[in-house]
């Protein structure tokens, strides 16, 4: 029942350009101008966005762009997973403190980027946009 509908047209079409909130899904600081972390959720973004526009405005039967919606959210996971341990504790007066804004974000978009892969991967899902496109021809 689920697969069914999660297969629908409308409902892959906004979860494909809804995917980027696991990609940004940070604390706030870490979008700052003085830290450098900001660029690879922006590019990883970047690369889903693209790819939601071939898949949904294009209409391309190709698969690469869904290979790139689960590259991103792939990517998402590793590159979260790498940064957990520099960032699970903050420096405060002396004391080493749990980031827990960061720690639980990080396990949130951990969890939904793997529910995109996932549903990305889902033949029903791609095929449910290709029949959309071949009924209104």
């Amino acid at each position: 029942m689920l697969r069914k509908n999660i297969a629908q047209p409308t409902t892959v079409i906004v979860l494909l350009f809804v995917q980027i909130i696991p990609l940004l899904l940070f604390p706030p600081n870490i979008f700052s101008s003085t830290n450098q972390q900001w660029w690879l959720p922006v590019f990883l973004t970047a690369l889903a966005i693209y790819a939601a526009v071939k898949i949904v405005v294009q209409r391309t039967s190709e698969l690469w762009p869904w290979y790139l919606v689960s590259f991103s959210q792939g990517f998402n996971i590793i590159s979260r997973l790498m940064m957990i341990m520099p960032h699970a504790t903050n420096n405060v007066n002396g004391a080493q403190v749990a980031d827990v804004a960061y720690l639980v974000t990080n396990i949130i978009a951990v969890v939904i980027s793997a529910g995109y892969i996932v549903f990305a991967e889902l033949p029903d899902v791609r095929l449910s946009l290709l029949t959309q496109k071949e009924t209104a021809a």
